[in-house]
Order: structure tokens, then C-alpha cells, then sequence
């Protein structure tokens, strides 16, 4: 029933993208379609990329897309993809396709795991993975499943008279499969070649080919994720994105302080708002670690972001001075709380000037010189963006637009190499804060410091239309997964009283 111990055997992922986007209204593979500034494809591939339980990775694509998937593979440099192969026209066929790709170059004897993943589930975990791997030390396949939350029903159609229940399973038993499946190679082969003797043979995955034709095999069950979600219908394509929106990404911290001097060291920053709090913090530690930067502030420097003409002063001159810039950061805003029917227009002109007008024009302005360095534009929100409060109106709705501009701006510039992030802290020590809120209870805000750290780390990052939250546990920082949805799901229901 159990595999004996010996040496790990190689790993590889087997990502299942023969699929097409006729469900979903599109011309294109749905496979392909960007969600959060990227390809879904390139969201799971980059799942497997990061994965130390994963070896390499082979991609079965839709034929007549393969060389859209070698693009993507080659642009975000996913080292671990080794094939890009057409897939069959059914799941059989293109899953028969992959067992002989894996064969290739193995040792009479050899081994190896492999696990099957759709390419359209981008929000796969780490843990997941792992669990996989790990069950693969005692099983020959493996699968990944949820319980059902729904009542399941069995239905008969009777002609004209539509469907009628004829069961009623007990729920307590049923379970949702997701994916990844995973084989030993040996196991899944030996299951499709008797599959192969069945003229009737037909499946839509893979277990069920070895539960039906390897009858002696044990399936053991990995508990999977209710996020796991796979992109099949248009409403699907929706959730998939906010919950890119609202997970906590988590930003690579830099190996040591030298590596923060090395990526540094002759780069060119400039900070809106970098006269106080985050801004001016993140101006001295970019200084500390041997860069140019230029922090720009109404009250320092006579910038105000919300005067076109003092934006491109800035950036002409910091380009002027140094031949390039590298990161161009917003940290810039303004909060005034009131009733909306009780604001008058020079307080409602002045939040859309300063906290959505001139982050607009900061980076169209920007464009041009972050084309030449393939740098980044970073821009804050505030953790009331995903649900408006009385009396934020002003300042919810346009942090809101902060997350969507800087998604469909990494989607936009995606082509010339320009990354585009968004920061959202948790509530930090600010002077903006203090002026709106007084001095608050020692030890409840985050510091601006932490927020700068945070803020390094993803410009010296490869994340693009990402939203990094910073809380004060900043579980970001240890995040295991990509998709960071637990801490994300506890931000929602923490920024229903929250605000940055």
C-alpha cells in the first residue's frame, strides 16, 4: 500500500493548459488571460517556480499557443520550465502526452513524482505543494480536495418535465477535488496503458483513471484550499482578480545589507512626499545604501504634487543630474474626514487633486524615464480600500482607485518592463495620522520605518500590480505563499475598523 523510504525521487510539475476560453468569452486560451498584471499561466508557473519541493516543470499548452507560453517562460526568466508542448485534444490525450515527455532520458528503473496542476489555478499554495510531495513519500497518488459546502444532488431528466432529485448524498462524505494530482510516474503510466485496452475509456482526470483501472492503488487525499479556485466561468475571472487585489503579497527581503548596497548603489529614487513619514524615511534608507535620491515635499523642497509643472521639474531635473531614474515613489496624500453633504468644493478639489489627480500625473510624467531603466512606480493605499466608512468617502474611494490604477498600469507597461506596485499599511505613526487622529495609544500604530523597509524590498523586487500590505505583526514578511489570502482575508475583516 505504501511506497518504501529511499532518496527523494526528482519532482516535476506537469501544468495542464490545453484549455480554451470559450466559457469565459474569450478568442484566446483563458490560460493567457492577464489578471494582475499578468498571464494567469504566468501566476501558476511562477507558484511552481518558487516551490523548493518542485524540480522542473513541463507545460502542456493549447496548440497553436505554444509560442505565446515560450514568451511568457522567457520574459519572467522561469528557470524551471524545461518543455512547452501541445496539449491533446482531451484531458486523456494530453495528460498521455505529458507520461511520454516524462519518460524521456530516464534510467531503466527510474522514478520520478510528478504532479498535475491546472494552468488555471493561480492561487495554488506552497503548502499544497508540499503536502503532495510529502504524501508521495508513502503513496502512489495523491489527490487534493475540499469539503463540499453545498448540499449535492443527484437528478434524473424526465423529457419535457425537466430534472427531478432521485438522491441525496450525505455530505458529510463528498469532497471537491482541485488540483494538483499527484503520481509516481510509474503508477500514473501503468494506469493510462491498461486505460489504453478499454475502448470505452474516458476521464477527466487523472485519479479517477487509476481508481477505476488500478482498483489495488490507495488515493490518498491532501486537504486543498477553498482559494484554489479554478478560472472556468466569466464570474470566476472576476473573483480571481480581487482576490489578487486583496492578497498580502509578501515583498523578498534581500539577503544582507551589502545586497541592499549592491542593487542601490548608483540608482536614481525620487519620492513625492518625502518631507516626513514614510516618504522621508524611505529617502534615508535608500541614501544609506549609497543611492541618489531626491525627496520632494510641499514643505522642504516647494513641490506640490497636485501642480503638474512641479512634477516634471523633478523628474527632468533628478534625470538631469544623475542620467537616469530608477524608482519613481508616491507617498503623498491628504486626509480629511466629514460628512460628504457637508464638504465643501475646496476640500473635495484638494483630495482629488493630491490623492488621485497627482499620483495620475506622477505617472504619466513618469513614463518616459522608467521606460529606460525597465524601473518602478510605487504608490500607497490605506487599508480602508476595499470597503468605504462613513465619513472617509473622499479618502476610501480614492486609495480604492490607487490599487486599480496600479493594476491596470503594471497590465499597460507590462510590455516595456515597468513594474508597477501598490503599499498598504495598516494604521502607522504619521504625522497626517496625527493631525486627523491625536496621539494614540503607544504600540497600536506601525512605525513609518517598517512601512520604508517594506517599500525597499518591493522595488528592488520582480512584483509587479501587486497590493504588499504592511501590518504590525507584518506577516507578509514570513508568508509562505504567493497568494497570502489568510492574512488577506484577516485584513478585510481588520480594515472594517482600520484606517490608515
Amino acid at each position: 500500500m505504501s511506497v518504501p523510504h529511499e532518496a527523494k525521487p526528482r519532482t516535476t510539475a506537469v501544468v495542464l493548459a490545453g484549455g480554451t476560453g470559450q466559457r469565459v468569452g474569450l478568442s484566446i486560451p483563458k490560460q493567457l488571460l492577464k489578471i494582475a498584471g499578468k498571464a494567469v499561466i504566468e501566476h501558476t508557473l511562477t507558484i511552481f517556480e518558487n516551490a523548493e519541493d518542485i524540480d522542473d516543470v513541463i507545460v502542456l499548452m493549447a496548440p497553436g499557443f505554444v509560442p505565446d507560453v515560450e514568451k511568457i517562460v522567457a520574459k519572467a526568466g522561469l528557470s524551471k520550465v524545461v518543455k512547452v508542448i501541445e496539449g491533446g485534444s482531451t484531458r486523456n490525450e494530453t495528460t498521455e502526452r505529458a507520461i511520454q515527455a516524462l519518460g524521456e532520458g530516464l534510467a531503466e528503473g527510474e522514478d520520478r513524482n510528478v504532479l498535475f496542476h491546472d494552468a488555471v489555478r493561480p492561487l495554488l499554495s506552497q503548502r499544497v505543494i508540499k503536502d503532495c510531495v510529502d504524501a508521495l513519500e508513502r503513496y502512489q497518488a495523491v489527490d487534493v480536495a475540499i469539503p463540499s459546502a453545498d448540499t449535492i444532488i443527484v437528478t434524473r431528466t424526465h423529457g419535457e418535465d425537466g430534472e427531478f432529485i432521485t438522491d441525496v448524498p450525505d455530505r458529510s462524505r463528498l469532497r471537491r477535488g482541485q488540483t494538483p494530482q499527484a503520481f509516481k510516474l510509474s503508477t500514473i503510466r501503468k494506469a493510462y496503458a491498461v486505460a489504453a485496452g478499454d475502448p470505452n475509456f474516458q476521464a477527466t482526470d487523472d485519479c479517477s483513471v487509476v481508481l477505476k483501472y488500478l482498483p489495488d492503488v490507495p488515493i490518498h487525499v491532501v486537504a486543498g484550499d477553498e482559494y484554489n479556485m479554478k478560472v472556468t466561468q466569466p464570474v470566476d475571472v472576476f473573483i480571481t482578480d480581487k482576490l489578487f487585489q486583496l492578497a498580502s503579497t509578501a515583498a523578498p527581503r534581500q539577503a544582507d545589507e551589502a545586497a541592499y548596497r549592491e542593487l542601490l548603489s548608483g540608482r536614481t529614487l525620487v519620492v513625492f512626499g518625502g518631507s516626513y513619514g514614510i516618504g522621508a524615511d524611505i529617502a534615508s534608507l535608500a541614501e544609506s545604501y549609497g543611492a541618489t535620491v531626491y525627496a520632494l515635499g510641499r514643505s522642504t523642497t516647494g513641490t506640490h504634487v497636485e501642480n503638474p509643472e512641479d512634477i516634471d521639474d523633478a523628474l527632468s531635473k533628478a534625470y538631469a543630474e544623475t542620467g537616469r531614474v530608477d524608482y519613481v515613489i508616491n507617498t503623498a496624500g491628504v486626509l480629511r474626514i466629514g460628512k460628504l453633504a457637508e464638504t465643501d468644493n475646496a476640500t473635495i478639489q484638494e483630495a482629488l487633486n493630491v490623492n488621485y489627480l497627482a499620483p495620475v500625473q506622477i505617472a504619466r510624467a513618469s513614463y518616459k524615464y522608467l521606460v529606460e531603466t525597465k524601473g518602478q512606480l510605487l504608490l500607497y493605499t490605506s487599508s480602508s480600500y476595499t470597503r468605504g466608512r462613513a465619513e472617509y468617502s473622499l479618502y476610501s474611494s480614492t486609495k480604492a482607485a490607487m490599487v486599480n490604477l496600479t493594476q491596470a498600469l503594471a497590465d499597460e507597461w507590462a510590455g516595456e518592463g515597468i513594474r508597477v506596485n501598490c503599499v498598504n499599511p495598516e494604521r502607522t505613526a504619521t504625522p497626517m495620522r496625527t493631525k486627523a487622529f491625536g496621539k494614540e495609544p503607544e504600540g497600536s500604530l506601525l512605525s513609518s520605518e517598517a512601512v520604508a523597509r517594506t517599500s525597499l524590498d518591493v522595488l528592488l523586487s520582480a512584483l509587479t500590480g501587486h497590493v504588499i500590505d504592511v501590518r504590525q505583526q507584518d506577516p507578509t514578511r514570513d508568508a509562505v505563499d504567493a497568494s497570502g489570502f489568510e492574512q488577506a482575508l484577516a485584513s478585510v475583516l481588520d480594515r472594517q475598523e482600520d484606517v490608515s
